[in-house]
């Protein structure tokens, strides 16, 4: 099964920083009522979809800032040329 995944690198380390800052921020108890429940909600939702690099809301609207990596050419064959692959003259 192929894993989904639908955020990008930078859009992972961002959430997962703002979802430590929230889940922090709602343990010093700083906001009235209901307001620490909601930063602590708010906040495991950022950490978890940047730990796991898909979010449901982005899948819904249709965004992916996950770089697409092209394992395979239109024909079907893997990869093109890659530099490496290529055969190299020994000088004698």
């Amino acid at each position: 099964m192929k894993a989904l995944r639908n955020l990008g690198h930078h859009e992972r380390i961002i959430r997962v920083s703002i979802g430590v800052i929230l889940l922090a921020l709602s343990g010093f108890s700083m906001l009235p009522g209901w307001g620490d429940l909601l930063l602590m909600i708010v906040g495991l939702i950022a950490l978890l979809t940047g730990l796991v690099g898909y979010c449901p809301a982005w899948h819904a609207v249709g965004l992916n800032t996950c770089k697409v990596h092209h394992d395979q050419t239109a024909s079907g064959q893997k990869g093109g040329v890659h530099e490496h692959d290529t055969p190299t003259t020994q000088r004698s």
